[in-house]
């Protein structure tokens, strides 16, 4: 669920607090997280409505400047499910404090070691997160789909794979590209070339 720069501003400032999709499935459910640029999202409701049912104030909620603005957009997105969501930033997202820690202890290294050999195991093209990580490293701002490409794979799955970098806290995205994160030069300037915690 991915939501415009001007909508996430206008969730940063407390202007919006609903959502409208058309789904077949929804992608977020009640009780759940959703974490975006601006903060933490904690899903409310979700709940699948008719487009007679959607008033002027849940637009304008959502950030449209008028329900027929809302209701243009939706008729021009197929005929799956309308559902509504309701949201409030709960937070920041707990990853920019977890990047930012360049100095973290012997056992969250040893944690992290281990989160990164599960990763490789479970990988169908073999160990690749020394790999990635040095390589982020080495060219930080370097476009994804050149960085998979030195790596012969697929850009969308390359992506996924930094992606789960990111949720340990080890890699940043920048406006082109990645970087490593504090947390992430600290990781490995500890390991050695065999990829295991050094002293």
């Amino acid at each position: 669920m991915l939501f415009k720069r001007r909508v996430l501003d206008g969730i940063a400032a407390g202007r919006i607090d609903l959502a409208f999709r058309r789904w077949q499935r929804p992608t977020v459910r009640a009780g759940g997280r959703l974490r975006t640029a601006v903060g933490e999202l904690a899903i409310r409701e979700v709940e699948v409505v008719r487009m007679s049912e959607i008033s002027e104030r849940e637009a304008r909620r959502a950030g449209y400047a008028s329900r027929d603005e809302l209701l243009a957009e939706l008729g021009a997105r197929g005929d799956a499910s309308i559902h509504r969501i309701a949201f409030r930033l709960e937070g920041p997202d707990p990853r920019v404090a977890l990047r930012g820690r360049g100095r973290i202890s012997k056992a969250e290294l040893t944690e992290i070691v281990r989160r990164l050999d599960r990763l490789d195991a479970a990988s169908r093209h073999g160990a690749w997160t020394r790999t990635v990580l040095g390589m982020i490293g080495e060219r930080p701002g370097v476009r994804a789909p050149d960085l998979a490409a030195s790596l012969g794979r697929e850009t969308l799955r390359f992506k996924t794979d930094v992606r789960k970098l990111k949720e340990l806290g080890l890699t940043e995205s920048l406006e082109v590209g990645y970087r490593l994160s504090p947390r992430g030069r600290a990781l490995l300037r500890r390991i050695g070339d065999g990829g295991k915690l050094t002293d």
